[in-house]
Formats: structure tokens, sequence, C-alpha cells
């Protein structure tokens, strides 16, 4: 697998706050990297600076060999990065379908289609005419993803895919992110539930105080490990 992202040395602020520092990561084309820490930990300010929603203090992002740290976000939507926001942000008056047909003004060429879409999540094929305010929180987050997906992307930003989600909710969710992952989709994904993560996830970065403190192969990290950098009890392991 090749490297489509690169984060350097990257600063982020929320005035004098600073919620990111110092960060450094790769993703590979094709990988699941999950970032997992406590509140504040700087997860959410990373995905949006990736995303060109929060301008970086310092660093540099790459993307697919370019460096976009000063490209607006619209010209990174086209470019090929796709966030997927904590709290889903649809448009409530629209239908599923208009939502996901709002995200074409930002297309790649690719695959995905509202037909597509609706084959990866089920669940939303009776629900294609249904207003988005109408929906239950799991609809509302699988719409988000497809929105998403509606852009082609080269990597796809999950901010909390399953805060506030009933379990028998995430499950059906993650049924259907399984369908991305086998597809190669690039994925970050911000999530609580450190087992899912841990299970989804080829590699896992734990984040403490805007920093990375733990990273490592799925397989050669243990949930004591993570547990541990989570809370700040083991900081700067590499595994």
């Amino acid at each position: 697998m090749s490297a489509l992202l690169a984060v350097e040395g990257l600063d982020v602020r929320h005035g004098l706050l600073q919620a990111v520092r110092e960060v450094s990561l790769d993703v590979a084309e094709g990988e699941t990297l999950a970032l997992v820490g406590a509140n504040g930990a700087g997860k959410s300010t990373l995905l949006r600076a990736i995303a060109g929603a929060h301008r970086p203090a310092a660093g540099r992002i790459v993307f697919a060999g370019r460096d976009i740290t000063r490209m607006p976000a619209h010209r990174r939507a086209r470019a090929g990065i796709a966030l997927v926001p904590e709290g889903r942000r649809l448009f409530p008056e629209l239908t599923v379908e208009e939502n996901l047909r709002v995200a074409t003004a930002s297309r790649r060429p690719g695959p995905w289609t509202v037909e597509e879409v609706l084959e990866a999540f089920p669940l939303l094929e009776p629900l294609r005419r249904k207003r988005a305010a109408s929906l239950s929180g799991g609809e509302q987050q699988a719409t988000a993803i497809g929105r998403a997906l509606m852009t082609n992307p080269r990597l796809l930003l999950l901010d909390e895919v399953s805060l506030g989600l009933a379990p028998v909710v995430v499950e059906g969710v993650y049924r259907s992110l399984a369908t991305l992952i086998e597809s190669g989709t690039t994925i970050i994904l911000v999530e609580q539930d450190l087992a899912r993560a841990m299970r989804v996830a080829d590699r896992v970065i734990c984040m403490l105080e805007g920093r990375v403190v733990l990273e490592g192969l799925r397989g050669q990290l243990t949930r004591e490990q993570v547990t541990g950098a989570y809370f700040g009890l083991r900081q700067g392991a590499t595994a």
C-alpha cells in the first residue's frame, strides 16, 4: 500500500487553546486507521484540519503527494477528501435522496451513485423520500456517510460514528462500513468504542491532550496498552 495522506508536525489552535500538538501520522492507500482518545484529546479537531474546516497554526498536510495545508475545504473535497462530522449535519427539510444528491456539487468521477449508496446502506432504500428530520439517529448517520460517499472520496473521515446510537443501530451501521472497508476505501475513523475500533481498524492511534501517545498495528497492540495510553498512564509508546 502506498501513502495517501501525510500529516507532519501539525499544530491546531482554538484561540489560545492548542488542541493539536505536533501531530505526525500517515495513512496508506486502502488502510483503515482508528483515532481513539478521551473527549478533548484533539481527534475531531485533527479531522477538521485534514478536511480543511480548521486552518493549522503550524505543520503540513500532504494528500496524494500534494501539499494541501492552505487549500480551502471545497477544493479538498474535489481532490477526494470527505468528512462525516460529529452530529451528522444533514439538511433536515430535504429527503434522504436529496441530501445524497446535494453532495454531487463536489463530486469526483467514480463509482458511487444514489443507487450504489442505497445498496451499501439498505436501511435507507425505503426511506429515500423521507425528510431527514424524521429519521432516527442511525438512519441519519447512514445518510451522512452516504452523502460523503457521493463525492467519490479517496479518503473518508468519520467522526464519532456510534455516538448517541443504540447498540443494535451501531451494529447495522458497522455492517455497512465493513462493505466500504472490504472495497478498499481509505478511512480515518474517530470512535469512542475502543473494542469496536480495534476490531475494524488496520492500525490504531491514541491521542491525549492533543498529542499522539500510542500508535501500532491492531494485532500488535493490546487493549490494556491502548487503555493505559487513553488515560495517560503510558505515553510515547509505539508498537
